[in-house]
């Protein structure tokens, strides 16, 4: 189900805590609302829409995935970026890496362990970032 866009700043600041089998409707209704807001955002973070878990969703430019407690495990190649967020307003400097492996489960809570790059990188950057309770 779509839900409305979490964008207090006290909220958003706070870690969240490791998602479980029992999460799986936020991390389905995390997706919906990735896709209602496709036009204007491409990764969401389940704090995001009010649920302080670990959990993901990220537009790979084909599709939408889902990763519950995503963990960055190596990163390369630093670099400067530009970003907006949903949750607020205009667009900040951050750091982050060319390429990226992460660990996650999926919807049915089986690992995975996976090297991403570039575009969709950053973008699990900023949501793993969500996580941690960092705003950009």
């Amino acid at each position: 189900m779509n839900q409305p866009i979490m964008r207090d700043p006290m909220f958003l600041a706070v870690p969240s805590e490791k998602a479980t089998v029992r999460d799986r409707q936020t991390a389905l209704d995390l997706l919906d609302t990735l896709r209602a807001n496709l036009d204007r955002c491409v990764g969401m973070a389940a704090n995001m829409i009010g649920v302080h878990r670990r959990i993901i969703a990220v537009h790979t430019g084909f599709s939408q995935i889902v990763m519950l407690n995503p963990v960055i495990v190596s990163k390369s190649g630093p670099y400067e970026a530009e970003e907006g967020c949903l949750s607020l307003d205009g667009v900040r400097k951050t750091k982050r890496y060319e390429s990226i492996e992460v660990s996650y489960k999926d919807l049915n809570m089986k690992p995975h362990k996976q090297r991403y790059s570039g575009y969709v990188a950053q973008i699990i950057q900023h949501e793993i970032d969500h996580c941690d309770g960092i705003l950009i």
